[in-house]
């Protein structure tokens, strides 16, 4: 299986904590992290631990921060393609902090600078996901994609030229558009633990989430989105892919800090044929 991620590489500061701290509050971490993050990146990470021959297309550049993305990636066997190559910008960088009780989350991030980049030379002809942070690979990465998988969290100006390429839209409950379930051949939303709403053709559904007890819901979107694409590019139909996608990040939210999940031997399950069509 081939897989194309095209999207953001971020630095993420992890920091667990008993109680998400409010304004002009302080919190003793019990733990903190550092690693690679980033929609596209853990979504890349997710597709190799899931046995893909997968290439990340992202921006981090010769800054020193960079070195800890390109490390990751490649303790991970995914193939770094860097369109801000010798760039001395840093790259972006998240301080995120988990609730350990409820493993929620909140999020502080620079996400993409306004940097020059350019779409380096790659094959695209088989399944493409693209997060849509950089607008530049992403409009790129649309264009030329053999089978364009969109990771559309929440609505970016650039989704208005890469949707009508999409042949799958996994979006979340907060993404906005007018004419959402008829912007691509198969549309999911997500909605956290509520079961996932699908759209394919005439057919249309719901499927159930497993009740987990959720540990850190940090990157469980990117998990998913990882997941399904993997499946895609397998050869699974549509509401199979969701079933393997819900599975994947449920593995994802049982589990703490950003990597531990990938050693769970559960995610090397084989995908179970759905009954719906």
């Amino acid at each position: 299986m081939r897989l194309t991620c095209v999207g953001l590489s971020t630095v993420d500061i992890v920091h667990r904590v008993p109680a998400i701290p409010g304004p002009d509050e302080k919190a003793q971490a019990t733990s903190v992290q550092i690693a690679a993050g980033g929609p596209a990146l853990n979504a890349a990470v997710t597709a190799a631990a899931l046995g893909a021959d997968v290439t990340l297309v992202t921006a981090i550049g010769a800054h020193p921060l960079g070195a800890l993305i390109k490390q990751d990636l490649a303790a991970y066997g995914v193939r770094l393609l860097d369109a801000y190559d010798g760039g001395t910008e840093p790259p972006p960088v998240s301080a995120v902090t988990v609730e350990e009780t409820t493993g929620r989350r909140s999020i502080v991030s620079r996400n993409a600078g306004a940097v020059t980049l350019r779409m380096p030379a790659c094959d695209l002809s088989g399944v493409v996901l693209v997060d849509g942070h950089h607008p530049v690979l992403a409009r790129a990465a649309a264009a030329a994609a053999g089978t364009l998988v969109v990771d559309a969290g929440h609505w970016r100006p650039v989704f208005a030229e890469v949707l009508p390429h999409a042949h799958v839209v996994a979006a979340s409950s907060g993404f906005s558009h007018p004419a959402l379930p008829e912007v691509a051949p198969h549309v999911a939303v997500t909605d956290g633990p509520a079961p996932v709403r699908w759209w394919s053709g005439a057919a249309s559904g719901e499927r159930r989430v497993p009740a987990v007890d959720a540990l850190d819901t940090s990157g469980a979107g990117d998990a998913f989105h990882g997941a399904l694409a993997v499946a895609i590019a397998a050869g699974a139909g549509f509401v199979e892919a969701l079933d393997e996608a819900i599975r994947v990040a449920a593995i994802r939210v049982a589990h703490a800090g950003p990597r531990s999940w990938l050693t769970d031997p559960r995610l090397q399950q084989d995908l179970v044929p759905s009954e719906d069509p």
